[in-house]
């Protein structure tokens, strides 16, 4: 893995015994001055699965890829309310109907056979309709 300066400076910021890892009672204590809360039980489970060589503690690596998926999650969370935006009958789709209405509150006046072609592009299934996932992939 590529060294990333910016991970090294977060990681030497959790690193309070100055280590170059960081333990559940480090990650615990640096999440709750951030803010956040975090049981030392929860800490655990965590550093355990990210844990790459069993020593229980988070090494540069492993404090990069708890750093990415978090990152992964707010992006996915991000698209669900985006995607939540458009499906105003919460059926759990995107329909004609429903990208023409919020087209239209965006100032982009579409036929709802625009908006037919449009979703079209992306609906993997041919139901005529957006998914989430087909949203998501859209998206990328």
């Amino acid at each position: 893995m590529k060294r990333d300066p910016e991970f090294e400076r977060v990681l030497s910021y959790f690193d309070e015994d100055g280590d170059g890892k960081i333990s559940p009672y480090e990650l615990r204590n640096m999440l709750c001055k951030m803010g956040g809360e975090l049981l030392l039980k929860e800490a655990e489970m965590v550093i355990e699965a990210m844990d790459s060589d069993g020593d229980g503690l988070l090494c540069l690596e492993d404090f990069a890829k708890l750093m990415e998926a978090g990152g992964e999650e707010e992006k996915l969370m991000d698209l669900r309310e985006a995607f939540e935006i458009y499906d105003k009958e919460k059926c759990g789709f995107i329909t004609p109907k429903s990208l023409k209405r919020m087209l239209k509150k965006l100032g982009e006046s579409k036929s709802v056979d625009d908006c037919k072609l449009m979703i079209s592009r992306f609906d993997l299934n041919g139901d005529g309709m957006l998914s989430f996932e087909e949203f998501r992939i859209m998206m990328q």
